[in-house]
């Protein structure tokens, strides 16, 4: 085998341990655990916890990721796990190597971390003085980044600094043999913090352990309950009862978005959904995020309308002492939906809790341990069988994501959806937890609080701001009213780099950043592009051909539009008197009448270049989707589809140079779905075909960028089917292709980009 295939069968995992791994033999049970695998490599102490690489085929590393945390030393525990798959860079054998100690222990703020299995066992053992006490931790697991003021971690800087620890607990924190030495959020029920149950009116009904039983006799009644968890209130209803769904969804506002359901255990989840190793290694993992996993049969435990017309369910198991005695009453699945109003923050206190959801809740269990920062459950779905984090915050910020290179103190605001921000310290980035849509006032007000917060606790007084090109963005406009200078930064230039920055991949590159939308340096809406990244930047080298987006914004809730302009695009005004074509029945006759007349003299149907908005079209010529309820419906069902068919072919596209760029003509793909529609074929043959053609679009321009590097980044790789279909075809063809794997793929991802901007040029 010659040296570069050779090089190209074998692949590199970095491992960023944290946790009591220091002083535990913990380096020589992973130098053991790469000789028993073969593979060569190092490991080091840092201040922060243990970093591995190690390099072999991708499957032997596979089993060595595996084989970490249920072999690990006994005096060991992993608070946090994190793992990215990258280029080799040719190690000759494993060594253990010098500590690095330039890292300061206390700037690194710990996520919250799922309750271990020691202090579960205190928590259903009857003869423990912690017997069913719902706020038992140590220092291998507990509230951490939501308790924090400031920075030490010390107890005086944290929400549990106004309880005063018992003399048992106390004797516990100063013993240095004791796993609670030096627990910050260390309690008992004698000196710690208690849970209420209230009515809707926040009346005081019960406490301590008769407020548990009470909130769980409510759920099994069907009613709709608010919990206080670690990072905020979650709404709480039994996920069996149909009805109480309803009422949930009608009280809400929700009208189709899955709800997460939280399970008792992994027992009861392997019952309901598929689940392989990598998947199950998320599930039970101490981040303890929301997975997404395909369900066995829409026949079970589950209502129907808890996750309508999906095949996945998001699923979480219990991720404090509280969840854990909750599932371990209830024995059922329940879901577990955000406490907020829609594009709010999620509720921290019991007065925002009162104002947001008393008027969509029965009953409310709260607690007396203050909740400083806000954090909503992760999300994550294992692609390719690698972990792709969704949705970064609870269990994974604020952990930094380290560049090759020093930054002066700067932040970077990211954009206006899914927002989080990114602050900069030497040459690690640390990233804020989901902040979310950038669009009231109460979310406003959290992105502003939390971004203080940061600078604070890391004395960060920032000499630059890094932003969005968009005018309109909150964050952008922000940015310009902070006193110091702007940098701004295209999106999907944002986007490409923050990909690069996690696989450690430097340029040159061929990015592919196909999303919704995005501010072009044209002003007008990009979204799917093909840019060549340079040290020096970035060149726009191809992109889809632009169509109109009839009516502007309001195409982003209606498909219909999406199609309608794009076949306009096509046909012209003669598409409107096809009346063998379905989707002229999702209009009325005065609609027909007023779109024909803003597609002609183009009022209010701006260009755009987004394969998002392609996925809109193509639903709504597939599945007949005039209108979305959430964000990315309608590609979702399109997904969705494709399990239901197996296909290799594909629609016709072409490709012509204009203006010094590539430009992908649709026009044959949406020729022949229109065909196809009108002839009655099957829709999961349609989308198969469709993805298809999305994936050899990808190869196509390869082949004539000449970069073996392909960067996949933007909202339209959160499909499962579409990013692994176009990472086979990559490879296949020679290509070394890379994705988001602990940094999201959407716009949560940006601010690392903005911030990786600041090292370019």
């Amino acid at each position: 085998m010659g040296e570069l295939q050779m090089k190209a069968t074998l692949r590199r995992l970095k491992i960023s341990i944290y946790g009591a791994v220091q002083g535990v033999g913990f380096r020589p049970f992973i130098y053991r655990l790469a000789r028993r695998f073969d593979v060569s490599g190092f490991v080091m102490n840092t201040g922060a916890g243990v970093t591995i690489e190690v390099e072999g085929s991708e499957k032997t590393l596979e089993k060595l990721l595996l084989a970490i945390e249920p072999e690990q030393p006994p005096q060991s525990h992993i608070y946090s796990l994190e793992y990215s798959y990258l280029d080799p860079v040719g190690y000759q054998a494993f060594e253990v190597r010098t500590s690095v100690n330039s890292e300061d222990k206390s700037a690194v703020m710990l996520p919250d971390i799922a309750p271990c299995a020691e202090c579960l066992e205190e928590v259903f053992d009857p003869k423990n003085r912690r017997y069913r006490y719902p706020f038992t931790n140590c220092t291998n697991c507990g509230p951490r980044f939501s308790i924090i003021k400031a920075l030490p971690y010390d107890r005086a800087n944290t929400s549990m600094g106004s309880f005063h620890m018992c003399e048992q607990c106390q004797h516990e924190y100063d013993d240095p043999e004791n796993r609670r030495f030096h627990a910050q959020p260390n309690a008992c029920p004698c000196c710690g913090p208690h849970i209420e149950f209230w009515d809707c009116t926040t009346r005081k009904i019960s406490e301590e352990d008769k407020a548990l039983r009470d909130i769980c006799e409510a759920i099994r009644n069907g009613k709709i309950v608010a919990i206080k968890g670690i990072g905020g209130f979650h709404i709480v209803v039994d996920a069996g009862n149909e009805d109480a769904i309803k009422q949930l969804r009608e009280r809400k506002h929700r009208e189709e978005k899955p709800f997460a359901v939280l399970f008792p255990d992994l027992s009861t989840v392997q019952k309901q959904v598929d689940l392989d190793e990598i998947e199950k290694r998320s599930l039970v993992s101490s981040e303890a995020p929301i997975v997404l996993l395909r369900r066995k049969s829409f026949h079970d435990r589950i209502a129907p309308n808890v996750a309508p017309n999906n095949p996945y369910l998001g699923i979480l198991l219990p991720f404090s002492p509280l969840h854990h005695l909750l599932m371990h009453e209830l024995h059922f699945p329940v879901v577990a939906t955000s406490g907020n109003l829609s594009n709010d923050p999620i509720c921290k206190t019991e007065e925002q809790a009162k104002s947001a959801l008393g008027s969509i809740v029965d009953y409310f269990l709260v607690h007396d341990r203050p909740i400083i920062n806000r954090s909503d459950d992760s999300i994550v779905r294992v692609i390719e069988r690698r972990e792709m984090v969704l949705r970064r915050s609870r269990g994974y910020a604020p952990l930094p994501v380290q560049l090759d290179q020093a930054l002066p103190d700067c932040v970077a605001v990211g954009g206006h959806l899914k927002n989080t921000f990114a602050l900069a310290k030497n040459n690690r980035v640390f990233i804020s937890q989901h902040n979310g849509d950038l669009e009231t006032k109460e979310s406003i007000n959290a992105f502003s609080d939390n971004l203080n917060l940061f600078c604070s606790l890391y004395q960060n007084s920032p000499k630059s701001v890094l932003c969005d090109l968009h005018p309109d963005y909150y964050s952008t406009r922000f940015a310009k009213k902070m006193g110091v200078p702007v940098i701004q930064v295209q999106h999907h230039y944002a986007h490409a780099l923050s990909c690069m920055a996690e696989n450690s991949l430097n340029p040159p590159t061929l990015s592919v950043v196909w999303d919704g939308t995005g501010w072009g340096l044209d002003e007008t809406i990009w979204g799917g592009e093909f840019l060549k990244i340079t040290r020096a930047g970035f060149k726009r080298f191809a992109h889809m051909r632009p169509f109109p987006l009839l009516g502007g914004e309001k195409a982003i809730r209606e498909p219909r539009r999406s199609a309608m302009g794009l076949l306009f695009e096509i046909f012209g005004s003669s598409v409107f008197s096809y009346t063998h074509l379905k989707l002229l029945h999702c209009f009325s006759g005065e609609e027909l009448s007023i779109f024909q007349t803003m597609l002609e003299r183009h009022l209010n149907s701006p260009y755009c270049s987004s394969v998002g908005r392609l996925f809109d079209a193509a639903s709504a010529l597939i599945c007949q989707r005039e209108r979305i309820s959430f964000e990315g419906q309608a590609a979702m069902e399109l997904e969705f589809l494709t399990s239901e068919t197996q296909n290799d072919n594909r629609y016709d596209f072409s490709v012509r140079e204009k203006d010094g760029a590539f430009v992908i003509d649709w026009e044959p793909i949406f020729k022949g779905l229109t065909d196809d529609s009108i002839r009655g074929a099957a829709p999961a043959l349609m989308s198969v075909l469709f993805h298809n053609t999305l994936a050899d679009i990808v190869v196509a321009i390869a082949q004539k960028a000449s970069e073996e590097a392909v960067v996949l980044s933007g909202g339209c790789f959160q499909n499962k089917y579409l990013l692994e279909k176009t990472i086979v075809r990559l490879k296949k063809e020679g290509y070394r292709p890379y994705w988001h794997q602990r940094i999201p793929t959407n716009d949560g991802g940006i601010a690392l980009g903005q911030m990786t901007a600041a090292t370019m040029g």
